[in-house]
């Protein structure tokens, strides 16, 4: 691909952190060691106490690829289980100018680690990222990728919908310097979520540039259940609240609308219920929104999938809306507490 020697390539370390990813480990790693890429990459993998076969699954990796001295695997521990902590240990343990995060589930495409070493020198920002491309390996899957990429299931999000590229104030996983992530610390243990906008926001405020572009694309594994799912976006609103009261307006329309729809809609049953029935106006007309907002997000799945598009979009919102309602106010005061301050470069990086 590329006829230049590999020295005239910054080396790149991947960083992983993973619980209970036995489904999806295996092909995560496979797609980061068959990049179109020439430099030197490692891969450092962050156990969690998974109760899976994971574990067993990275020593696999590790042994296979102890032979290759361009591309090799590592693991680390992570006894908490977190994400932020797992990420901190992976990046500790990694050694190379050019760190790249990947989750357990997630499938880079083939240049993905070209694209964004060269998106890192043509826009000199600190980090890069791009699409998180939502794919499903059976229908109630599909359905969440057709909701996860359609602009009534998310909003305006380009890292889910597409858009221009150009600055961010946060970007899917992202493609760092390491002198970004050791200038700033790391990411703050405190953000269980969230913690990739927490770190991009002290990069921001200390002059550094975040940049997305669409040539950057990750699939995304969708959560296999409605259980999962409601608990993954409760946590996406829980901690969305937080980082609106980290960070007084950071917070827009979009985020406002499923906690604004949760109480209406609550509203409209209860008053419906008690008072006149004019009020499930509200409950049916939502309902009817998302049954139809389905259609064109359907588009080209089986008849299964297409009917379960709705049933992902209200447990999205839903989900989302009541985990910003009822996110403590102790929990930001604890995450407040733990401000670093932005940590400013030194003059002569970039």
């Amino acid at each position: 691909m590329n006829a230049k020697p590999d020295v005239q390539l910054p080396a790149v370390s991947v960083i992983m952190p993973v619980l209970d990813e036995e489904r999806h480990l295996r092909g995560a790693v496979q797609a980061i060691l068959a990049q179109e890429y020439a430099g030197e990459m490692e891969v450092v993998i962050a156990l969690g106490p998974s109760t899976d076969r994971t574990d067993e699954i990275a020593a696999e990796l590790v042994a296979d690829t102890a032979s290759n001295k361009n591309k090799r695997v590592h693991t680390v521990p992570n006894p908490t289980g977190r994400t932020p902590a797992a990420l901190n240990a992976a990046i500790k343990a990694s050694r190379h100018p050019i760190v790249v995060r990947v989750d357990g589930h997630g499938m880079l495409s083939p240049n993905y680690i070209a694209t964004a070493v060269r998106l890192l020198e043509e826009t000199g920002a600190q980090n890069v990222g791009g699409i998180m491309h939502a794919e499903g390996e059976n229908d109630w899957e599909r359905a969440v990728a057709a909701a996860m990429t359609s602009k009534i299931g998310v909003g305006n999000a380009v890292f889910h919908t597409g858009g221009a590229a150009g600055e961010a104030e946060t970007v899917y996983l992202g493609v760092f310097r390491r002198e970004a992530l050791e200038q700033q610390g790391g990411y703050n243990e405190e953000f269980i979520r969230a913690q990739d906008w927490e770190l991009n926001f002290r990069i921001r405020e200390a002059g550094g540039l975040i940049w997305f572009s669409p040539e950057l694309k990750v699939s995304y594994r969708p959560r296999p259940s409605v259980r999962a799912l409601a608990k993954q976006y409760k946590d996406y609103g829980r901690w969305r609240h937080v980082v609106a009261r980290y960070h007084e307006g950071s917070i827009n329309l979009r985020y406002l609308a499923p906690p604004t729809a949760v109480c209406a809609i609550a509203a409209g049953i209860v008053v419906g219920a008690a008072l006149t029935p004019w009020a499930l106006v509200i409950p049916g007309g939502y309902l009817a929104a998302i049954v139809l907002g389905s259609l064109p997000a359907g588009k080209g799945l089986s008849l299964k999938a297409r009917l379960q598009i709705p049933v992902a979009l209200a447990t999205m919102h839903m989900s989302w809306g009541w985990g910003f309602l009822t996110s403590p106010r102790s929990l930001a005061r604890k995450v407040i507490a733990s401000r670093r301050p932005a940590v400013h470069a030194d003059a002569g990086t970039h």
